[in-house]
């Protein structure tokens, strides 16, 4: 096959699946992942699509390195979080030990939940002060500002210490070629400490978190179950296990 002739293939799929792994291109094309590289790195100068890690997405799919803060993430979505989160918290079962991200949508589970033997590690500062209000367990570290998170090294080992049963995530990004993603590499591995050690995990994200790429990737698809009010992409029912609540 010609080169201009894989890069027409490659532009036209990456631009009608809007994302696209390397692995996948290296099964339609036939060719070897260091022919493939090579080549989404010269579509990428050329300005034809956007590179990422793993793969490239379409020009029009929406890449941010820059975070909202928490008044701003609350204003969004605000029916679908709380659909989400009110079926999070029935996920919950007695004797559960589980680390309760920080973020908008997780926030949302603390009035669901139930009252059980249940107890909470967060990196939500807001987070724990209310699941100490009503009673609960709970066990927290160092503040980053913006989003309100516990981040830092001493969170990360840690949280490697722990024997989770759940924990309930939240992301800023999800995409078949980048997985959960987050603007901060801090926080993204805070993220990925819990995951690691979680027995199983869920992400919380409504349907505006598709399809959107952040700086660091902390867990590929299919490291955990997305729970989310509607998912209009099917294509990523086919990396993990999916629940839409709406």
């Amino acid at each position: 096959m010609l080169t201009e002739e894989r890069h027409s293939i490659i532009t036209d799929t990456v631009n009608t699946r809007k994302s696209v792994t390397i692995a996948e291109l290296c099964r339609i094309l036939d060719v070897s992942a260091s022919t493939v590289k090579r080549d989404l790195n010269i579509l990428a100068e050329a300005g034809k699509i956007t590179k990422v890690r793993g793969g490239a997405i379409s020009l029009d799919e929406s890449f941010s390195a820059v975070e909202k803060n928490v008044e701003e993430k609350s204003a969004i979505c605000t029916e679908e979080k709380t659909a989400i989160a009110a079926y999070a918290a029935s996920l919950v079962e007695n004797g559960d030990f589980f680390l309760l991200d920080a973020g908008t949508t997780t926030e949302k589970m603390i009035e669901f939940l139930p009252q059980k033997d249940i107890t909470f590690v967060t990196n939500g500062f807001i987070h724990a002060k209310k699941l100490a209000q009503r009673g609960f367990r709970v066990f927290i570290n160092e503040i980053k500002a913006a989003t309100e998170a516990i981040i830092g090294a001493e969170c990360v080992l840690t949280l490697k210490n722990y024997n989770f049963t759940k924990c309930f995530m939240g992301t800023n990004g999800i995409s078949l070629t980048a997985g959960f993603t987050t603007p901060d590499v801090n926080e993204a591995r805070v993220k990925s400490a819990a995951m690691e050690s979680s027995r199983r995990s869920y992400i919380l994200a409504d349907h505006s978190k598709f399809d959107e790429i952040s700086s660091a990737t902390f867990a590929q698809l299919g490291k955990a179950n997305i729970i989310t009010d509607r998912l209009s992409n099917r294509k990523y029912a086919e990396y993990t296990s999916i629940k839409e609540v709406m």
